[in-house]
């Protein structure tokens, strides 16, 4: 289980003083606080690393947070603790990065210019997380994910695909493995085209298994576009598919969150955004994200 973090503003001073080193800090029994660079080395990034009751080396997942970033005081939020938790259960080692704290962003939800800078940065974020995985004996460098929520699935878009922005040159040895995406941000023509990624409108693609988990009634990142960006990329062959669920709203896999709106932010059509939980749909995304991987980075 993941512990608070009291010393998570002492952690950001060191990281703005660009210190080289792990922090090495103790997390849990199994688990530890981990600094990386980006690709590129421009930021340096902080994460969370845990691992299943298993002997190593272990399969990997990267998870990307949305806007409202990883935290919630000094405690990470309840929906990347559980589904962590989740997946460490199903076998998998955990990776969260912090890609806003690092670069003073706190929140990013209707922050125009704090959203293109990690439009712009999060990719090379993904891909600095898989080499520092596929540096360390105990993971298996060919059986690692990537998953993001909103913000962070649509990173998980604009990493995966051919060509990545953040992927670097020579690309690794072994890319991820699967990637998942639930209800993604910028899950559009327009946002997954230039300048945010190297390929003309209606040229998406990848080589790397995506599932979308999408809710039918999300307001604040709507289904239909996505649904039509999906589903035309797989007609153009790649590996992808979108999970639509019935009535359900952004945030749908959240734990324990009523439904509301968010009266201080507007949807693009000037609606207020709804988020909740929705029981159904959350026990579907947790049956279906394991299976998925489970299929995608199978044993050796």
């Amino acid at each position: 289980m993941i512990r608070s973090f009291p010393f998570r503003a002492a952690v950001r001073c060191l990281l703005a003083l660009v210190l080289p080193l792990s922090l090495g800090v103790a997390l849990a029994a199994r688990g530890e606080t981990v600094t990386f660079p980006a690709v590129g080395g421009e930021t340096r990034l902080l994460a969370l690393l845990e691992f299943p009751d298993a002997p190593p080396p272990h399969p990997a997942v990267v998870l990307l947070h949305g806007c409202g970033g990883l935290w919630r005081g000094a405690e990470v939020k309840p929906i990347y603790k559980q589904w962590a938790a989740h997946l460490r259960r199903a076998g998998y080692a955990t990776l969260l990065v912090d890609s806003a704290g690092p670069r003073g962003i706190r929140y990013s939800c209707g922050k125009r210019q704090a959203r293109r800078i990690l439009y712009r940065g999060r990719p090379k974020d993904a891909y600095g997380a898989l080499a520092y995985l596929q540096g360390r004996p105990d993971i298996e460098p060919a059986r690692i994910g990537l998953i993001g929520w909103s913000q962070g699935g649509g990173i998980v878009l604009l990493s995966i695909v051919e060509p990545s922005i953040g992927r670097p040159v020579p690309p690794p040895r072994h890319d991820f493995r699967a990637a998942i995406a639930f209800y993604p941000a910028v899950c559009n023509e327009r946002w997954q085209s230039r300048p945010f990624t190297k390929v003309p409108p209606g040229g998406w693609t990848t080589e790397i298994p995506l599932l979308v988990l999408h809710g039918a009634a999300d307001n604040w990142t709507p289904a239909a576009p996505c649904r039509r960006f999906i589903e035309a990329a797989a007609a153009r062959g790649a590996p992808t598919q979108i999970r639509l669920l019935k009535g359900a709203h952004h945030g749908f896999d959240a734990p324990g969150l009523p439904i509301r709106r968010l009266g201080r932010l507007r949807t693009r059509s000037g609606e207020q955004p709804i988020i909740g939980t929705d029981p159904a749909a959350r026990a579907a995304a947790l049956d279906l994200v394991p299976k998925f991987l489970n299929r995608h980075l199978p044993r050796e």
